[in-house]
């Protein structure tokens, strides 16, 4: 594993289209039948258990949170890839909330996005 993966640029490609809050630059990212585990969809959405499938799940996922959440982004600490996946470390502010540390995983096939899951500290 290294930082200077060339899978290293997808994940930079997903912070700079995340903090742009652009959903089809982060789309693009994905393949169509993406898979999206996060703990905060478990929460908001219970009846998903934590996981979505697709572009259009995954749209209507982070459409509701940049809608709601209008000052999120997320600050890089830690990237490491291999040719399967990237492994990134994270900082998610939210004005008026306390910073929450974030680890994600990203798998990667053929250069794009197949399925993500993360992990909150």
């Amino acid at each position: 594993m290294t930082q200077n993966h060339p899978n290293i640029t997808i994940a930079t490609k997903w912070f700079e289209a995340f903090n742009e809050h652009n959903l089809e630059k982060l789309l693009a990212l994905y393949h169509d039948e993406a898979q999206h585990y996060s703990p905060k969809l478990k929460i908001r959405k219970p009846e998903t258990n934590g996981m979505v499938s697709g572009k259009l799940a995954l749209r209507a996922w982070w459409q509701d949170a940049f809608d709601r959440l209008p000052t999120l982004s997320y600050t890089p600490s830690t990237l490491t890839a291999n040719e399967a996946r990237i492994f990134m470390e994270y900082t998610r502010k939210v004005d008026g909330e306390p910073d929450m540390l974030v680890a994600e995983v990203l798998e990667i096939k053929d250069g794009i996005i197949v399925a993500s899951r993360v992990y909150h500290g």
